[in-house]
């Protein structure tokens, strides 16, 4: 479900710039910093790259994007 949101400028502005650089829409980079701002502040001890990380694998199993590990 879309919902119409008040941004400032400056917020729009730097989301252009990010969204840009990492070949996104400027709503899906917002989308963006707000899941990995709410996956941080649901996990302080762990780490921001870590959390992107974690985010990122979850999005490869759920693309099928993954083999099992072999030990050895």
């Amino acid at each position: 479900m879309a919902t119409a949101l008040k941004l400032s400028d400056e917020l729009v502005d730097v989301a252009k710039v990010a969204a840009a650089a990492e070949h996104r829409s400027v709503p899906k980079q917002i989308e963006y910093w707000a899941r990995i701002g709410k996956a941080v502040l649901e996990n302080p001890e762990l780490p921001l790259r870590t959390v992107q990380d974690i985010l990122l694998s979850r999005e490869e199993v759920k693309a099928g994007h993954v083999s099992p590990y072999e030990f050895g």
